[in-house]
């Protein structure tokens, strides 16, 4: 792509995902575009709370698409993420069939049919008429068998199941994986996806993300908010805040009436819990310790 011209592509996508709420910087804007120019599925690595499920989310809106979610989780095998029978409703059936005088093959054709077939997201995500946003949140809580079958689905778009045939993708899902890095995946998947770090943003773009979710807060306290949060970031903590905990916490500041951190260090710590989200975090937080925070903020 020239450089102008992807220049004007980058601005272009920029505002329209500003107008969405969802403030990008220029990386993973260009990432964005080429996931769409590629056609390759894209990995967000990154630390719980940066906003990477925000990203699906937000492609999906922008596209004006479904989004489909695969909640991944220890334990996850394909036959739960693709597809399962109804059981319950085939039994029902073959009770219903007993006394039937057609061929035993012809009833077992009828029970094992379109009818008794429960679609579980990654089925879902192909046989939409119009291309969705599918999300594989966490993929590295699965194990390797799980991703093996997964980076064949992402390469074929297409599920074999048995008693049906094989089904072919009606339409391309834009995919986008995510991952908390708690195991290194493997690099067959790694090279089939673009790949972007999301890193939690800094004092500017915070700034910015409050100003679009929660114009209400006005531009003093806005300011006061993120430094105090990015404070917080840079201490000892077992689970640093994240984007969410930060809009919380503007969001239960404003309802609370308050214009101005410095005088409200009692507020503060009676609102603690929404940015601190483990016990030895909200033990830490002591007033004597919000208060030593509370100084370091204009």
């Amino acid at each position: 792509m020239h450089h102008a011209l992807m220049k004007k592509e980058i601005a272009s996508l920029r505002s329209r995902l500003e107008n969405t709420g969802y403030i990008a910087d220029d990386s993973l804007i260009t990432t964005l575009l080429l996931m769409d120019q590629l056609g390759r599925p894209l990995l967000i690595e990154g630390e719980a709370g940066v906003g990477k499920t925000e990203v699906a989310k937000t492609l999906a809106i922008l596209h004006e698409c479904p989004l489909i979610r695969l909640q991944c989780y220890d334990g996850l095998d394909a036959s739960t993420a693709v597809y399962e029978w109804n059981y319950t409703h085939q039994l029902l059936a073959m009770k219903l069939q007993e006394n039937s005088k057609s061929p035993l093959s012809d009833r077992e054709s009828r029970i094992f049919s379109e009818a008794y077939l429960l679609e579980r997201p990654l089925l879902s995500a192909i046989r939409q008429p119009q291309s969705p946003v599918l999300l594989i949140d966490e993929i590295d809580r699965t194990d390797e068998a799980f991703e093996a079958f997964l980076l064949e689905l992402l390469s074929d778009f297409q599920v074999t199941i048995p008693e049906l045939g094989t089904i072919h993708a009606t339409s391309l899902p834009r995919v986008v994986l995510t991952s908390n890095a708690t195991r290194e995946l493997s690099d067959a998947l790694r090279r089939r996806c673009l790949y972007h770090y999301l890193e939690y943003p800094d004092k500017d773009k915070e700034l910015l993300i409050i100003r679009s979710r929660m114009p209400a807060v006005d531009e003093h306290l806005s300011r006061q908010i993120v430094d105090f949060v990015q404070c917080l970031r840079k201490s000892d903590l077992r689970k640093r805040p994240g984007i969410a905990e930060t809009l919380d916490w503007s969001a239960a500041l404003l309802g609370m009436g308050v214009d101005d951190l410095k005088n409200n260090l009692d507020t503060i710590y009676q609102t603690r819990a929404c940015v601190l989200k483990t016990r030895d975090d909200m033990e830490a937080a002591s007033k004597t310790f919000l208060g030593r925070l509370l100084e370091t903020i204009a």
